[in-house]
């Protein structure tokens, strides 16, 4: 990639796109990064914005047209054109706002910068985009070809079929097909507000000065879903008034029930949301143990409690699966959010439907060591909430199954809200229904 820093939206989607292949960089993280440098105009932003998140959501669909297209195959061409490419492809077709002739100009004019004099690239390029155009403006596109439900949804919504073979496993196939649809939805930011700090209508007012679209939670009265620009720059974020956390992630805590002056543990505490909501819940009163595993992040969790106003917060650097004596029996109330295969925030994170089975078939071993070893430090008659942002069932419900059959001294405790009514202790939320992230909650109390 050239070392030339982006101008334009075009640009600024395929320099993240680059990001993320070469440095393994989060999605958000490389497309701010490159926002950032370029400072686009809001609209250009947006634009970029969408290209860049469509590319990632619709990559197996790219790949496919550009499978039947291509005389070479798709490992074989320089990753810099394969991205573009696929780029190129998204706003042709799938993208209903752009003519399909500017799509192809402007993307082969950006493999024109980026590869220089590598004239055969350039007109490779130049060819199948201009071909795959013809035949979209023509009604001509070639069909998927699938030979089952499992394979045409994991091609047409850009997921591995493992995991579209799980979710209809547990879902059934039409609610499964409505996940993977809202998978591709770019979200709305969800914060939460401080109500140690402010209210809701003043934040209301100063985001909309700033000119964002806002607009209320349906179902959560503390958080706002916000769109148009990097909100951790505005005003309100840095004074504290307001932190990023989405709806499900609040709900946890909630469930919780945690109350002033408290011992409260938080587990797998990175990246601090559910720290900072229990602190203001507490009304930063009592103790709150904050761990994590990588002691990097514990300094983000240092630096954003100062920023939102919390003293009661302290941080410990420890691996969750091995047990610290001094925790035995202290705490009224454990949060567990252990580490999960994220199939829940893959609207937010679009990289993570790349992840293959074998990744993260070790992850429900890990979580049960981390909930068996954390339960150890609730006190009797005290709570602890496990969660998840992953919607499979080994992950979730299996867990905590596995747990109580082992575990006499716990117990499933019901609660509601508004969010996802009543549960006997036990929820998992999706986002076309509950309108929050993908998402499970477990409430248990220890009886003994």
């Amino acid at each position: 990639m050239s070392k030339k820093n982006p101008k334009t939206a075009r640009e600024v989607a395929a320099f993240a796109l680059n990001e993320i292949r070469e440095n393994g960089s989060f999605s958000e993280n490389a497309l701010n990064k490159f926002l950032d440098i370029a400072k686009l105009t809001r609209r250009d932003a947006a634009l970029a914005t969408r290209i860049f998140y469509g590319t990632i959501q619709n990559r197996s669909m790219c790949d496919f047209y550009i499978r039947r297209y291509s005389k070479i195959r798709l490992a074989k061409i320089n990753p810099i054109v394969l991205d573009l490419l696929r780029m190129g492809v998204y706003q042709i077709v799938m993208l209903d706002k752009i003519p399909a002739h500017a799509a192809t100009s402007e993307t082969v004019n950006i493999i024109k910068k980026l590869v220089k004099k590598d004239f055969k690239a350039i007109g490779f390029s130049n060819g199948i985009l201009r071909s795959i155009s013809r035949d979209f403006i023509n009604e001509k596109l070639p069909k998927p070809d699938c030979n089952n439900k499992e394979s045409y949804y994991a091609l047409k919504y850009s997921h591995m079929e493992w995991f579209v073979k799980a979710l209809i496993e547990q879902y059934g196939q039409k609610q499964a097909e409505l996940i993977l649809k809202a998978n591709n939805e770019i979200p709305s930011i969800s914060v939460r507000v401080n109500m140690l700090k402010t209210n809701l209508s003043q934040v209301l007012q100063k985001l909309k000065e700033e000119n964002f679209n806002v607009d209320l939670h349906e179902k959560m009265d503390n958080i706002l879903l916000c769109s148009g620009g990097n909100i951790a720059l505005t005003n309100v974020f840095k004074n504290g008034q307001i932190t990023i956390q989405d709806a499900a992630s609040a709900l946890a805590v909630k469930a919780l029930d945690v109350r002033p002056d408290m011992n409260v543990i938080d587990c797998c505490a990175a990246p601090g949301g559910k720290t900072f909501y229990i602190a203001e819940l507490m009304q930063n009163k009592g103790k709150i143990m904050s761990c994590d595993i990588y002691e990097q992040k514990l300094f983000k969790i240092i630096e954003n409690a100062k920023r939102l106003g919390f003293s009661c917060i302290k941080t410990y650097n420890l691996d969750s699966q091995n047990f610290k004596k001094e925790f035995e029996d202290f705490a009224d109330r454990v949060m567990c959010d252990v580490p999960c295969s994220g199939m829940g925030i893959i609207r937010k994170k679009p990289e993570i439907r790349f992840k293959t089975d074998e990744e993260v078939s070790d992850l429900p071993k890990i979580q049960l060591n981390i909930l068996k070893n954390c339960s150890r430090y609730v006190k009797k008659d005290g709570i602890i909430v496990y969660s998840t942002c992953t919607i499979l069932e080994r992950e979730n419900q299996e867990v905590i199954n596995s747990f109580l059959s082992i575990n006499e001294n716990f117990k499933l405790e019901f609660f509601e809200h508004k969010i996802c009514g009543k549960t006997n202790g036990m929820v998992t939320l999706l986002p076309h229904i509950n309108l929050t992230d993908g998402f499970f909650i477990a409430k248990m109390r220890r009886i003994k």
